[in-house]
Order: structure tokens, then C-alpha cells, then sequence
């Protein structure tokens, strides 16, 4: 199956989760993640903002918050295929754009530099328990992780974890992947 066949294939059976368990699950996930390690002991955390199917991150933002956290969402750029983080403190500094994502206004956001992030946790599709995961499509992320040195997480649902993926050289590992049933250590 190819890339393209299998991001069509996940966003399937993400779209298939029923509301009451989407919720659910949501929130055991967001339970594992606040009582991790990573999250404790990150005072500058980078999350994307979710759009449904994918795991739900606008509580995770307002935990963040709540806790006096540093929470930083990216921005596209499209023509240069880059991200670049902006500090979030209220929802009213997004707007919709790529793709319909919500990302920060730049002329409402300060960007904050990659070395400043203690924990980056990455959207996807599809993972592996090795830590390789099936993105979106455009290798943003591979190429941010390329030279990102924080703690690198990504949160699943089971549905999303897969046996095998197709694996390129310029295919980014995480370290961590947060289900709501386990924590899987992928450099193990």
C-alpha cells in the first residue's frame, strides 16, 4: 500500500472511532500525558492544533495554560515546506489556513525559536512501536526533527498503530508514543 493509500486508509478508521469513545479515549491520553515525565518537566511545550479525526489537542493547550506552560503551535510555509512555532496564550490568536488548520496569526503571535522547545509532540496517522509514523503528507516534521534536540513525542490512539510502514531515509523517528492503553518506548 502506498503512502497516499494508507493516509487515506488511517483517516478511515480514525472517522470510524464512535464520539463516546473518541472522548474517551482522548482523555486517557491526555491523563498519560500529563503524568509523564516529558510534560512535567517541559516548560516549553510544542503541540499542533487538532481538526478532527485527529486526537483531540485543544485541552492539552489549556492544561498547558492552566499549569503556566509556554505552549507553542506551528505555522506552514508552504512554499519553503517549514515550520515555524508561535507562542499561544488565547485561542483568538488563530486563524484558519492551510489545509483548514487553525494556526497562529503572526501578526497577532511572537515566534519562538526550535532550541527553546523542551518537547515536541508530533502529529500522524500511523506509527510503528519503533517510533515511525505515517505524517500528513510533505515532511514537515521530518525536516524540523532533523534538527530538533528536545524530547520528541507523538499521542495515538490503538487504532492508530500499525505493524509496518513505508520507511524512507529522510523518515524521522519519535521516542515516545503515547496510547490510552500504553507507553511505548520506541528507542528500545
Amino acid at each position: 500500500m502506498s503512502k497516499k493509500e494508507q493516509r487515506k486508509s488511517q483517516l478511515q478508521t480514525l472517522k470510524s472511532i464512535d464520539p463516546i469513545s473518541y472522548q474517551q479515549k482522548c482523555f486517557q491520553i491526555e491523563q498519560r500525558l500529563f503524568h509523564s515525565s516529558e510534560w512535567k518537566n517541559s516548560q516549553v511545550v510544542a503541540v499542533t492544533v487538532s481538526k478532527p479525526p485527529e486526537l483531540d489537542t485543544w485541552n492539552i493547550i489549556k492544561r498547558g495554560w492552566e499549569e503556566g506552560k509556554t505552549v507553542v503551535v506551528p505555522k506552514c510555509l508552504p512554499q519553503k515546506r517549514q515550520l515555524i512555532f508561535y507562542k499561544l496564550s488565547d485561542f483568538h490568536q488563530l486563524e484558519q489556513s492551510y489545509f483548514h488548520l487553525y494556526e497562529p496569526d503572526p501578526d497577532e503571535s511572537t515566534s519562538v525559536h526550535n532550541e527553546s522547545i523542551q518537547l515536541m509532540i508530533v502529529p500522524g496517522l500511523a506509527y510503528t512501536i519503533k517510533g515511525y509514523r505515517l505524517g500528513f503528507g510533505g515532511g514537515y516534521y521530518d525536516r524540523l526533527l532533523a534538527g530538533f534536540s528536545g524530547t520528541v513525542m507523538s499521542l495515538a490512539f490503538e487504532e492508530q498503530m500499525v505493524d509496518a510502514l513505508p520507511v524512507e531515509p529522510f523518515d524521522m523517528k519519535v521516542s515516545t508514543i503515547l496510547t490510552e492503553k500504553r507507553r511505548i518506548h520506541c528507542d528500545e
